[in-house]
């Protein structure tokens, strides 16, 4: 089944579009200046957007110190041998063409008195409105005796690059027989199913490589996670006898890692000497959100559910992870949909552009084995205060083959239209 990139984008962007240009800025007066922090799913698709769909009429800047983006999404494939790096690999030489201004540099500051950015190299960039999506920080405290020294020994890899290739050296690297250690997070996290679909995709790598006697044990801070019941029913499946999910009421609690010896210690048993240990810790929104003062006690930043603009100030919208998006989970999918209400409305301020009330789209895939695929999504719109669940969807356990592959034909048609959208 082909999935096209209007198929599966045009509910959070049908009210976004091209139909809502804004009219031009008054003939010599200055464009009205949006900066965007961050270029991943929520930032580069804001930054385009706001660009493209004002015609012009709005100068737009989009910092972000890293020449090239590795998605998160689908770099689970990657570690299963599905994909390759370079296809979860993206240039930003696509936004330019819709005249986004790309500054490769680090922004360390907030100003939002003087609504200015101030970045790593001390230049200020002014503006009228500032995007934030960040994505996240991990906090490292949260799991005892790891640090983010030890990441090179226990890497975590959920944040985009050099960590992932880590991560696929290490599985690469795990004997016949060998026991990998994950450290599954506590929420609110990035991609609920994320860790999940990385241990199905650890074990399709095993497999493959025919190391059946490998055995992977999840020690899980979390009574229950995301499609529980169908990756449960996948692993049971393809991966008889190689997974092991431990919830706290059978671990007793995480107890401390050695990252010198790879051991891991719960209340319910030693693991000395593992082949790999994958830390995923506790997360919050990235430091820039939290610097400025846009983040509460939750170390995440409270928006309003019909705009994304921040709590904090007026000023600011702020996008992705880094955001309390209600029942919307810290997706790619939901950052996407997300930056589209975000540039509708910023669009609607600064070049009196049409728009519309707020409507959000998620779906979430996760392969588990070879054209084994489930999903899990819903619509969403402000209601109370939040952002909440319209309607929402999730596969069924006992679903036959042929269902399944047309569901990883969706996921990677998904991919490739959502990476034109953000990219192109």
């Amino acid at each position: 089944m082909s999935i096209s990139r209007r198929q599966l984008i045009s509910g959070s962007a049908s009210f976004a579009g091209v139909m809502m240009l804004g009219a031009p800025a008054v003939l010599g007066q200055a464009k009205p200046r949006v900066v965007v922090i961050g270029g991943g799913a929520g930032g580069v698709t804001a930054a385009k957007y706001i660009a493209k769909d004002s015609g012009g009429a709005i100068a737009v800047t989009l910092i972000e110190p890293n020449a090239k983006y590795q998605t998160c999404f689908h770099s689970n494939l990657y570690l299963g041998g599905v994909r390759d790096y370079a296809s979860i690999t993206h240039g930003y030489g696509g936004v330019k063409k819709h005249g986004v201004t790309v500054v490769a540099d680090r922004a360390s500051k907030i100003d939002r008195d003087k609504k200015e950015v101030i970045l790593a190299s001390g230049k200020k960039i002014p503006y009228d409105r500032l995007v934030v999506s960040p994505g996240i920080d991990l906090k490292y405290d949260s799991v005892p005796g790891w640090s983010q020294a030890a990441e090179e020994k226990m890497p975590h890899a959920w944040k985009p690059g050099a960590q992932t290739l880590l991560l696929k050296k290490k599985l690469d690297a795990v004997p016949n027989g060998g026991v990998i250690v994950m450290i599954a997070p506590p929420n609110p996290y990035r991609c609920p199913p994320g860790p999940y679909e990385r241990v199905s995709m650890m074990a399709h790598a095993l497999k493959k490589a025919g190391k059946t006697r490998s055995k992977i044990m999840v020690i899980d801070p979390k009574e229950s996670f995301s499609k529980q019941g169908l990756f449960q029913e996948g692993w049971e499946k393809h991966y008889k006898g190689m997974v092991e999910w431990l919830g706290p009421k059978v671990h007793d609690g995480l107890k401390s890692v050695d990252p010198k010896t790879n051991t891991v210690v719960t209340g319910f048993e030693t693991y000395k000497n593992a082949a790999l240990v994958n830390v995923i810790p506790a997360q919050m929104a990235g430091a820039i959100a939290r610097d400025a003062g846009l983040a509460n006690a939750t170390g995440y930043c409270a928006i309003d559910p019909a705009s994304m603009k921040s709590t904090a100030d007026a000023n600011i919208f702020v996008l992705g992870d880094a955001c309390i998006a209600g029942d919307m989970p810290k997706s790619a999918f939901s950052a996407n949909s997300q930056a589209k209400v975000a540039a509708m409305m910023i669009r609607g301020e600064l070049v009196s552009a049409r728009t519309f009330p707020a409507r959000y789209t998620n779906t979430c895939w996760s392969l588990i084995d070879t054209d084994d695929c489930v999903k899990v999504g819903g619509a969403y719109e402000p209601k109370d205060g939040k952002i909440a669940a319209s309607s929402t969807f999730i596969s069924k356990t006992g679903e036959d083959a042929a269902l399944r592959k047309e569901t990883q034909a969706e996921n990677m048609g998904w991919y490739a239209g959502i990476s034109a959208d953000m990219f192109a």
